[in-house]
């Protein structure tokens, strides 16, 4: 036999094995963290279940029973609103998701930097930094050892 008729066989068992090994990482996954989340639909499909039940549950004498009957009628015609567009799009919602995973990570970012010049005293990133030589405005020589001032 050459090494071309044994070729196929090795790559089959090798992605058999990947296959196997790749099963067994996520059922040990499941176990470990449960079951990964849906699509965004689906996610906000169990969002507003529970909501609902959450609301439908609360019997406190705050809400009178017309009161629980209007919320459970808004959040009957927010589910009636929002399904169709779920059923049409479902797409839309993993791309608004993200989407809002990039601006939170943008976000993130942008605090992280701020927070490390802050923090490490980036020096002059503008350029208006003093010569030496150049009289200065007492205002301008950063945070000093303070002074009481008494307000009565």
């Amino acid at each position: 036999m050459s090494e071309a008729t044994d070729r196929p066989a090795d790559d089959d068992a090798w992605a058999q094995a990947c296959a196997e090994d790749l099963a067994a990482e996520k059922a040990r996954r499941r176990a470990d963290y449960g079951p990964p989340p849906g699509s965004a639909a689906e996610e906000l499909r169990k969002l507003m279940d529970a909501v609902a039940d959450k609301v439908s549950s609360l019997q406190s004498p705050l809400f009178g029973m017309a009161a629980q009957g209007a919320v459970q009628q808004v959040i009957r015609q927010a589910k009636s609103a929002v399904e169709p567009v779920i059923e049409r799009n479902p797409d839309v919602f993993d791309h608004i998701a993200a989407a809002g995973g990039e601006l939170l990570a943008a976000y993130r970012s942008a605090v992280e930097g701020q927070e490390r010049r802050w923090t490490q005293g980036a020096g002059d990133p503008a350029g208006t930094e003093k010569k030496a030589d150049e009289p200065t405005d007492p205002r301008d020589e950063g945070p000093g050892t303070g002074e009481q001032i008494d307000l009565d």
